[in-house]
């Protein structure tokens, strides 16, 4: 991948070893000298104080610049000819203490790291945003880009006098900048120690809420013309609620003055940390039409991810990024902790079962699953890490030690680790020694089954039953991969659940047990009156796969939306799916199910994820000769909960969702053409902004509309969103000239900002037009070595997962790559990301078999 210095983990230990860093000093023009906003590069000066153990020994500083001007140490002039981007600036001759002194022209980024430039195509302002996760502060100014390098900062920015700027600390002072008078230069006070991952600037005309809470000053931001969509009070809402709850229970205030949340066009992933100044997503977070109830808890979920980071990450950081998961799974836990306890979403662990660890499952069954804590080399391995074993399996892991330790325990811990890592670096074993303490239980054990090996175990409960109609005996049974053979303790409950006469499953009884190796026997359920429903894992406090037994399946077949708790609902479709996934349900029985128990659901969280597995199971998992047939069924349940729904309500709109992506007749499309004309509206629904383009990529796709209709549509939403949408529907876009031109673009245009790249991704490949792009396998094997040996590392990552022909589920796909794989000298990462794809094919064509069997 191209771009910075790829750090090593033992580079940057020696590094730690040599030195200590005190202070940043950061100027930055961000003018094109006549009050202007600048264009290609900006000048970046960096000052930097720091002492050395070892007088005379050499370091190097990175600054991954467009040019380099020059370079001082204590005063003296630097060699900076053998300076490169990619692999830092050397600094010889060391004193015991150090004034470093970088000046250079850094480039503005397109890719959403380092300085992210935009142009809004409304008013034409540009709009700056920076990400440094994981080492490109270096794209901005010269620094040692590592966690454990902590340092105060001092920021000093000249920009446009119309331009409002925020960083990690208020505002200090305003000047006016040099020139015509027509830009300022922006002090901001010097902050307290912090990494250089968590630093951040961002700049641009953008609009503002102010208001205050406890004694923080809280700031929200979006972009000028993205105002009438912001939702600051819901915003602030939860941001204030976050901030009450986590100040009660970790016992430590959050530690800054202020807390800024600037919604960012083209940002990468769904928000980031920075200390005191979060970015997050515009594309995800701020609504231009109507959504859901699940929408609103997903942005809740980020705000409170964020805002835990403050102190897990922030105030206490990890020394090197083998602890990344501990960072992630931490804030992944406490959101959704705090969610549930502190908001108005209140079955926020419903959710994190039916998404998250969803999401965490299923990475942790690829052939590239690895522990949750595993060693990172360098800097280049942890750019693929950030997933769903990282974020999802550990933050089940933290709600499994919280079962394990109780949660007093478990704060108490916590509260100790705050209080003597604050400001500096830790490591897992710090929180582990603090947790053991608290609790007075030996927790290593527990560490090495659950952090240290891979793969998820699956429990099924053994039932014996009594004449009597009461349980001879229950146990459960634990089984682990054959290549992961890891047997764990699991802290789980048992639900004990009974059919009533109105068809509610109502719990009876819940007992909580430890279960461990390959059979666990249940005494406490001996002579007790047998269940309808049995379900292991009630509550969900472990991370495993479940099975029910036949007589429970059998109900839950007919009666998943009689459950009195979404939870247990969430519990029985997450084992239906993981059945289908594994080759043990046929795909159309799982379909089937959706369409005949779905429609009660009242947990809209419950029935935007199902949706969303269905869908993937017609895609994916159907054998093709049914999918058709199983598209109908799902499209004409759509349609009647649509009927059924309240007006204007989020269930409404969700299955009006699901009613266009599963169209595929011309009548069905018709509907979805008249709907954007505005004729037969179902009452209630609202047709606009991001819906109507929904609306759209459904016909596009199906060649019901094309360039003309899409042309139309983009004058109607001359915005930011609407030129992200108009390119993924020109991708959609059913012809061999199409795809062929798209294909192009993606292959031979290296410099694409994210956005575009990412939205020509999404629409190149869809399940409706398999035969159109399937001459693409081959070349997309032709070409992934040259993308990942161009292009950055978020963009390079994008192009590898997206462009993968996921679609084309053959054995054809799988020789084709295994052909690739055998090729020696491919980068570990790449690899990784092109095995992953194949899984999916394998796992496709073995669901796809049983499918076709059930027929």
């Amino acid at each position: 991948m191209a771009g910075v210095r790829n750090l090593r983990q033992v580079e940057a230990a020696e590094r730690a070893r040599l030195l200590d860093v005190s202070a940043y000093d950061i100027s930055l023009d961000l003018t094109d000298g006549a009050g202007y906003p600048g264009e290609g590069t900006f000048r970046s000066v960096t000052e930097v104080r720091f002492t050395c153990r070892e007088p005379g020994a050499t370091t190097f500083v990175e600054i991954a610049a467009d040019s380099l001007r020059g370079a001082t140490l204590n005063g003296e002039p630097l060699d900076v000819s053998d300076w490169a981007a990619d692999s830092g600036l050397v600094v010889p001759g060391l004193a015991a203490e150090n004034v470093l002194v970088v000046d250079a022209d850094c480039a503005y980024s397109s890719t959403g790291q380092g300085l992210h430039r935009s142009v809004d195509p409304v008013d034409k302002e540009v709009y700056l945003y920076s990400q440094f996760e994981t080492a490109d502060a270096q794209r901005v100014f010269a620094c040692f880009d590592q966690p454990d390098l902590k340092a105060e900062f001092t920021w000093h920015v000249t920009v446009p006098n119309h331009w409002r700027v925020v960083s990690n600390m208020p505002i200090e002072d305003e000047s006016v900048g040099p020139g015509s008078g027509a830009a300022k230069l922006v002090h901001f006070a010097r902050s307290p120690r912090m990494s250089t991952y968590v630093t951040a600037i961002c700049g641009g005309p953008y609009h503002e809420v102010r208001d205050s809470h406890d004694g923080i000053d809280l700031g929200v931001f979006c972009r000028a013309s993205m105002a009438r969509y912001l939702d600051a009070d819901d915003i602030l809402l939860i941001t204030k609620q976050g901030f009450d709850f986590f100040h009660r229970e970790f016992g430590v205030r959050y530690p800054l003055a202020k807390y800024d949340q600037v919604y960012s066009p083209d940002f990468n992933a769904g928000a980031m940390e920075n200390f005191g100044c979060v970015v997050h997503a515009e594309q995800h977070y701020i609504y231009r039409s109507p959504v859901t109830d699940y929408e609103y808890e997903q942005r809740a979920n980020t705000i409170l991810h964020e805002m835990a980071h403050m102190w897990f990450g922030d105030l206490v950081t990890m020394r090197w990024w083998d602890d990344l998961w501990l960072n992630e799974s931490f804030a992944e836990w406490a959101s959704h902790w705090a969610n549930t306890s502190a908001t108005r979403f209140t079955d926020a662990w419903t959710t994190f079962l039916s998404v998250r660890k969803n999401w965490g499952y299923r990475q942790d069954q690829l052939s590239s699953t690895h522990p949750v804590y595993c060693e990172m080399p360098d800097v280049d391995a942890v750019e693929v890490n950030f997933d769903g074993i990282t974020y999802a399996k550990g933050a089940s892991v933290i709600k499994q030690l919280v079962a394990y330790v109780g949660i007093e325990p478990f704060l108490a811990g916590l509260r100790a680790y705050f209080s003597r890592h604050a400001w500096g670096n830790a490591t897992f074993d710090d929180l582990l020694t603090a947790l053991e303490a608290a609790s007075g239980k030996e927790l290593r054990k527990f560490a090495a089954q659950w952090l240290e090996t891979a793969q998820v175990n699956t429990l099924r409960p053994e039932i014996i039953l009594a004449g009597d109609g009461t349980y001879e005996s229950v146990a459960v049974l634990q089984d682990a991969p054959e290549r992961y053979p890891t047997l764990r303790t699991h802290r789980i409950g048992i639900g004990l659940y009974d059919l009533t006469e109105d068809g509610t499953l109502t719990r009876r009884e819940r007992i909580e047990v430890d279960v461990d190796g390959a059979r666990s026997l249940i005494p406490q359920l001996a002579g007790v009156p047998a269940a309808d429903v049995l379900l292991l894992n009630d509550d969900d406090l472990t991370y495993a796969k479940l099975r029910l037994d036949e007589r429970s399946m059998a109900t839950v077949v007919d009666h998943i939306a009689g459950f009195d708790n979404p939870l247990a609902r969430a519990l029985c479709w997450a084992a239906a799916w993981d059945m289908v996934r594994d080759g043990e349900l046929a795909a159309r029985d799982y379909v089937r199910m959706v369409v005949a128990g779905l429609p009660g659901e009242q947990d809209i969280n419950l029935v935007t994820a199902t949706l969303a597995q269905a869908r993937s199971a017609l895609a994916f998992y159907t054998d093709p000769a049914w999918a058709a047939e199983g598209l109908q069924l799902l499209n004409a349940a759509a349609e009647r909960a649509l009927g059924a729904a309240e007006p204007g309500g989020g269930f409404q709109l969700a299955w009006a969702r699901t009613f266009a992506v599963s169209a595929r007749r011309e009548e069905q499309l018709a509907v979805l053409a008249s709907w954007l004309r505005g004729e037969n509206v179902p009452s209630g629904l609202v047709i606009e902004a991001d819906l109507r383009w929904s609306l759209l990529h459904a016909l596009v796709a199906n060649g019901a509309a094309g360039p003309d209709e899409i042309e139309a549509e983009l004058d109607r939403d001359r915005t930011a969103s609407g030129e992200r949408q108009a390119a993924l529907s020109r991708a959609l876009v059913a012809t061999p000239e199409s795809k062929a031109e798209t294909w192009r673009r993606l292959v031979s245009d290296s410099h694409l900002p994210n956005w575009l790249q990412r939205s020509m991704l999404q629409g190149f490949q869809h399940p409706s037009q398999t035969e159109l792009t399937a001459p693409y396998t081959a070349e997309y094997f032709r070409v992934v070595d040259d993308i990942w040996e161009t292009l950055d590392s978020e963009p390079a990552q994008d192009f590898v997962a997206l462009a993968y022909p996921a679609y084309q589920v053959s054995t054809e796909t799988v020789a084709l790559t295994d052909d690739w794989l055998a090729r020696e000298g491919t980068p570990g990462p790449l690899r990784r990301l092109v095995a992953e794809g194949r899984d999916g094919v394998v796992r496709a064509l073995r669901a796809r078999a049983k499918d076709a069997d059930a027929a």
